[in-house]
């Protein structure tokens, strides 16, 4: 199944995107993890969704739960490594915004996490929007020749005060594949970036982010990195966060 992520890095209609992560941790470790994209700018260009009848108005929360239920007979029939897959995204929910007439086209796929380590399979959720895209006959448990291997990973972690965000490359052949691919579309993907927003329940005492800003009561830090960057080297956006006792 061709996956959304990357039909976006090889749309070169997409000029300015912004890829927004975004976290809101509480005081007991609990929190929501939500990434958002903006299409709008695709859809205002002439992309096959603005011209496709199905997409039509809406402001709608798409659970991945309720979708894989609809689905459960085929998913049944999936590998057994494949039916966990699809389990762990279970809790992860989609709110979409279109509207035509504006070309609009906001996605935001999130997740409400009892511990920040639940919300590694954020990238995996969003990749497997693409089968609930209006016009997409594709779905949770389509694939022409079973799953595709991830080609980045993240993992979030947050022990003694102490957060911490890895990002990484999961399969190095596949990754240099896509790089090839990229290459001619890289001046126009130069404007889409990649940014982090996280929030903590204490003041930020200490960040390996020397660029990063930071709201004015101390708990918020903002970090913004080129996309393309970010795909080539996810290193670029690592962090690690201590926070005041």
């Amino acid at each position: 199944m061709k996956k959304l992520f990357f039909f976006i890095i090889a749309s070169t209609t997409l000029l300015s995107c912004q890829f927004t992560e975004t976290m809101v941790m509480n005081e007991d470790g609990t929190g929501r993890m939500s990434l958002s994209m903006d299409l709008s700018e695709m859809m205002a260009f002439g992309g096959e969704m603005s011209q496709d009848s199905t997409f039509t108005r809406q402001d709608t929360i798409i659970s991945f739960k309720d979708v894989f239920e609809e689905k459960k007979d085929s998913i049944a029939k999936l590998s057994k490594a494949e039916q966990k897959r699809l389990k762990a995204m279970e809790n992860y929910n989609i709110h979409m915004v279109s509207d035509p007439e504006e070309n609009k086209l906001v996605m935001d796929i999130f997740t409400d996490f009892k511990d920040i380590s639940e919300a590694n399979d954020l990238m995996k959720g969003f990749e497997q929007t693409e089968g609930l895209l209006p016009g997409n006959e594709s779905s949770a448990d389509d694939s022409d020749d079973g799953p595709e291997p991830e080609i980045l990973g993240v993992s979030y972690s947050f022990k003694r005060g102490v957060f911490k965000r890895d990002a990484f490359i999961k399969d190095e052949e596949r990754h240099k594949v896509q790089m090839d691919s990229m290459k001619q579309a890289e001046s126009f993907m130069n404007s889409m970036m990649y940014r982090l927003k996280y929030t903590f329940p204490k003041k930020i005492k200490n960040s390996s982010v020397e660029d990063a800003t930071y709201s004015l009561d101390g708990k918020t830090i903002e970090i913004e990195r080129s996309f393309l960057d970010y795909f080539k080297n996810p290193d670029v956006l690592d962090l690690e966060i201590e926070l005041e006792n």
